[in-house]
C-alpha cells in the first residue's frame, strides 16, 4: 500500500501543481511529502519530476506513470471505499461540478433529500459555466448540458434538454411575431458567446422533416444566460433557451414561444463521469438518484 499511496501523492502534485499544495490536501507535511516522492523514485530507478525553483514538470517516465497509475489508484479507491462501506451504505465526499444556474434551480433543492437518504455522504459543489477537466481538478461527476464532445468521459443521460425560442408579449406586439425561421433575420436576437464563438447560426426543423439555419443578429450578446433571459423578458428581443431555463417564465406569460411549429433539436442533460472501472459507490448512487428524479419528463417541462 505505501507504494500505491506514493503514486497517489505524485499524482496529486501534478494536479496541484506543487510539493507543498498536494501536501496540504493530503494533510502531510511538505518535507514528508518530498522524502516519500524520493522514495518512489529510488523505487522505480527513474527520476519522475524535474524540479526548479518556481515549477515542478513531470519527466517523460513521470507522464508515463501518471497516465497508467491514475487509474489503478482510482479504482483501488473505490474498491475500498465499497468494502468499508458494504454494511453501512453510501459514504464518502461526493465533488460535483455543474453550470451555475441549472445547479440554483434544480440540483441545490434535491440535496437535502439525498443527503437524508445517504447520511455518511458528504457534498462538494461547484457551480460554474466553464467546462473544467474532472481528473485534474479532482471532480467525481459533472452535470453537463447539450451536445457532447468529449470521448475520453463516460456519460449517462438524465433528462432531454429541449430547447425553445422565447420572446415577450411586448416585444411580439411592438416588432409582430416571426411566421417562418427566415423571419427571424429582420429580429433582434439576443446571443450567446461562449467557447465556441458568438452563437449566430440557429438551426430549426424546416417544417418537412429536415433542418434550416438562420443567421440573426441582434444589440445584446453575453455569455451569461441569465442576462440574456432577463432581456428577453424587457422585451429586447428573441431569444434561444433551454426549457429548464425558462420554465417559470412560460408559465407565468412572462415569456411566450416563438415558431413552435419549427422547433429546434433537442439535446441532453447529462452525468459525466471520468472512465474508470470501478465508479464510486457515491458516484453511482448520486447519477441514480438524479436519474430518477428527472427523467425523460423532467419537472420543469410539466405544463408547459
Amino acid at each position: 500500500m505505501d507504494r500505491l499511496d506514493d503514486l497517489a501523492l505524485f499524482l496529486k502534485v501534478l494536479d496541484q501543481g506543487s510539493i507543498t499544495a498536494a501536501a496540504r490536501a493530503l494533510d502531510l507535511s511538505p518535507a514528508v511529502a518530498s522524502q516519500r516522492l524520493a522514495r518512489l523514485e529510488k523505487e522505480l530507478g527513474v527520476r519522475l519530476l524535474h524540479r526548479t525553483t518556481r515549477q515542478l514538470h513531470p519527466t517523460p517516465e513521470g507522464l508515463a506513470l501518471a497516465e497508467q497509475g491514475r487509474g489503478l489508484v482510482e479504482d483501488l479507491d473505490a474498491l475500498v471505499s465499497g468494502l468499508r462501506q458494504a454494511g453501512t451504505g453510501v459514504g464518502g465526499t461526493l465533488r460535483v461540478t455543474t453550470s451555475a444556474t441549472f445547479g440554483r434551480l434544480y440540483l441545490s433543492p434535491l440535496l437535502p433529500e439525498f443527503l437524508a437518504l445517504h447520511p455518511a455522504v458528504r457534498v462538494s459543489v461547484d457551480l460554474n459555466d466553464r467546462v473544467v477537466d474532472l481528473v485534474t481538478a479532482g471532480f467525481d461527476l459533472a452535470i453537463r448540458i447539450g451536445a457532447l464532445d468529449d470521448s475520453t468521459m463516460v456519460a449517462r443521460k438524465l433528462a432531454p434538454n429541449r430547447r425553445v425560442l422565447v420572446a415577450s408579449p411586448d416585444y411580439l406586439k411592438r416588432r409582430g411575431a416571426p411566421q417562418v425561421p427566415a423571419d427571424l433575420a429582420s429580429h433582434d436576437c439576443l446571443l450567446l458567446t461562449g467557447a465556441q464563438g458568438r452563437q449566430d447560426e440557429w438551426r430549426l426543423s424546416d417544417g418537412q422533416g429536415g433542418e434550416t439555419t438562420v443567421r440573426v443578429h441582434g444589440r445584446i450578446e453575453s455569455n451569461f444566460g441569465e442576462l440574456l433571459r432577463d432581456a428577453a423578458v424587457a422585451g429586447m428581443g428573441i431569444a434561444l433557451h433551454a426549457t429548464w431555463h425558462v420554465a417559470e417564465d412560460l408559465r407565468a406569460g412572462r415569456l411566450v414561444e416563438v415558431l413552435p411549429d419549427y422547433p429546434l433539436a433537442t439535446t441532453g442533460v447529462w452525468a459525466v463521469m471520468p472512465q474508470r472501472r470501478l465508479v464510486p459507490p457515491r458516484v453511482r448512487a448520486f447519477v441514480e438518484f438524479l436519474g430518477e428524479r428527472f427523467g425523460e419528463n423532467p419537472i420543469w417541462d410539466k405544463g408547459l
